[in-house]
């Protein structure tokens, strides 16, 4: 019978053609009605050092790591080392045999990538023989690779189209071989869904998200890895007339933003932990000014550099104490890429509705994510403006009910908008008087009611009905999900916040209801927790916590809610 999905890794040095590699795949895979997912673990050097991508294929949807390698296609010496805690007698190592350890004892199939790619004309064709090689195995239709490999090619003129063709086709011939001659089963089912669908990461549902949400001006120093954003704004800055601005550091990066609302556009910045560590001071201006800021953090392991190209969820904190005073803020984090164009829309409605800063709190793993998910709506997100047109007596920060004061803008209207980062009287001017600060700290907290109100609620999934409950957030949700459906207990759900601030006021609710509640997180001390033990008094006391530098996988954390929560068929 066929399996329902594989795991296939690939695995070179830095520079060697890997994601080359994974992104023919993936296209050719999603093309044969398969749905696919992949992600990437790499070191931060141009050049040396080993890196993998994982692709996953099914039948059904695919969208979370695993441990498990079905097919390894190792590329170079070292790959089956670096991945040798991976491999199991069950997992087909497709390599060079000078490339494998000395101790090596499992079966592998013997391939020259550089030979055959050689007697095509070249050894930088050895990527290409390898896609052939792994599509053969797969038994897809070698017309379908042919097109995919000639739409990644096309730019490159005829002969070179031609000779990776010639590349394919005998990997490809290697491929079907082998299934023939050795009796490997690689089959599995389409579904033949997905190639109606397209692929993006979550680099590309945050940009997409803030052109949708009507970002029209970007600024960043880039920072991985966060600069996939920067990237992809900027090759769609004049279709969508979006002004992309590369600072010269953080912290100009940031004051362009600011500078950017009070205009009257819609910005974004985009970073990493380290650089939004200098952008902390534009963040308290901005909630001085009571000026709209949207800012993208994608999170990385520190302190200082850490682990510049790995995962982990540990700037909650830094991003929620961020900026000194007191004074709302909204931080959302998306589970889903769904979720990522979604929030990351909506972020900027939000921004420029409470006068305040909103973060997108992404990380490493979910950037570099790939998955098909159906077309994206993009129509059905609506713009809100809240921009009003100013009077000659007009007050920039006139009390009103609800603390939010009418936001105008240079030029439109008769009115002279005066912001200021001192604190300041109702017109703008800087003052000291002290009755006056106390109303104004009181005038910039009022509007924390209704963004309460306002909170996404978490996702539980699958039932409200449960006897245990597990807690996360961010990029852990389809690792959640998976593990969860592997175990198949029938009381357990996830309650997943892509809101961690502020929390919806059910929270409490959720967790009381459950017998056992756990949360998973990827930091060292649980800092969604702390967040909900400060604001609902519940202390979630089982926590599973991975700081590694790499995303948990589905594998370890079923057995982590096996053991932990006493679940399981």
């Amino acid at each position: 019978m066929p399996k329902q999905n594989y795991s296939i890794v690939l695995c070179g040095q830095a520079g060697q053609g890997v994601q080359t590699v994974e992104f023919l795949l993936t296209g050719i895979f999603k093309e044969s009605g398969l749905n696919v997912f992949s992600t990437k673990e790499y070191m931060s050097r141009v050049r040396g050092g080993m890196n993998s991508t994982e692709l996953r294929i099914g039948t059904e949807p695919v969208r979370a790591y695993m441990n498990r390698i079905d097919v390894l296609i190792a590329l170079d010496k070292g790959a089956v080392e670096h991945l040798s805690k991976r491999i199991d007698e069950n997992t087909i190592v497709v390599t060079e045999k000078d490339f494998l350890p000395a101790n090596f004892s499992h079966s592998h199939i013997d391939i020259s990538f550089s030979k055959i790619a050689s007697e095509v004309g070249n050894k930088l064709y050895s990527n290409t023989v390898a896609v052939g090689t792994a599509a053969g195995l797969f038994g897809i239709d070698v017309e379908t690779v042919k097109q995919q490999v000639k739409k990644y090619f096309g730019r490159k003129g005829e002969e070179v189209i031609e000779k990776n063709i010639q590349a394919m086709q005998k990997g490809y011939e290697f491929g079907s071989d082998v299934v023939k001659n050795q009796k490997i089963d690689l089959s599995i089912v389409s579904s033949g869904k997905s190639s109606e669908q397209i692929v993006l990461n979550g680099g590309d549902a945050v940009s997409l998200g803030a052109i949708a949400g009507g970002c029209n001006f970007v600024s960043s120093y880039p920072m991985s890895p966060s600069t996939p954003v920067l990237v992809f704004l900027a090759q769609k800055a004049k279709e969508f007339g979006i002004v992309v601005e590369q600072a010269e550091d953080e912290i100009a990066a940031v004051n362009m933003a600011i500078g950017s609302w009070y205009a009257g556009g819609r910005a974004m910045a985009t970073t990493s932990g380290g650089g939004f560590a200098l952008m902390t001071e534009g963040v308290s201006l901005a909630a001085m000014l009571e000026t709209p800021v949207v800012i993208h953090v994608a999170q990385r392991p520190g302190p200082a550099t850490g682990l510049p190209t790995r995962t982990e969820q540990a700037d909650l904190e830094l991003v929620l104490y961020s900026g000194h005073g007191e004074f709302p803020r909204v931080i959302f984090a998306p589970g889903t890429l769904e979720e990522a164009f979604e929030l990351t829309a909506k972020a900027f409605n939000i921004a420029d509705k409470y006068q305040i800063p909103v973060f997108i709190l992404t990380d490493q793993y979910f950037i570099d994510s790939n998955y098909n998910i159906p077309k994206l709506n993009a129509k059905a997100v609506k713009v809100d403006k809240y921009i009003s047109k100013t009077q000659k007596d007009y007050q920039r920060y006139a009390f009103t009910k609800n603390g939010i004061s009418p936001r105008g803008i240079p030029g439109y209207g008769e009115g002279l908008v005066i912001v200021d980062s001192d604190e300041h009287d109702t017109e703008g001017h800087i003052t000291e008087d002290l009755e006056l600060r106390v109303k104004m700290v009181n005038k910039r907290l009022a509007r924390q009611e209704e963004i309460i109100a306002e909170a996404f609620e978490p996702t539980v999934w699958p039932s409200k009905e449960y006897k245990n409950l597990v807690v996360c957030w961010g990029s852990t949700y389809h690792i959640v999900k998976e593990a969860l459906e592997s175990l198949g207990d029938k009381h357990t759900s996830m309650m997943h916040f892509s809101q961690v601030y502020p929390l919806h006021r059910d929270t409490l609710k959720y967790l009381k209801q459950a017998r056992q509640v756990a949360v998973v997180e990827s930091n060292a001390s649980g800092q969604l927790a702390k967040l909900i033990k400060l604001h609902t008094g519940f202390d979630i006391e089982k926590k599973i916590l991975k700081y590694s530098g790499m995303s948990f996988c589905v594998e370890e954390l079923a057995d982590s809610f096996a053991n932990l929560l006493g679940i399981g068929e």
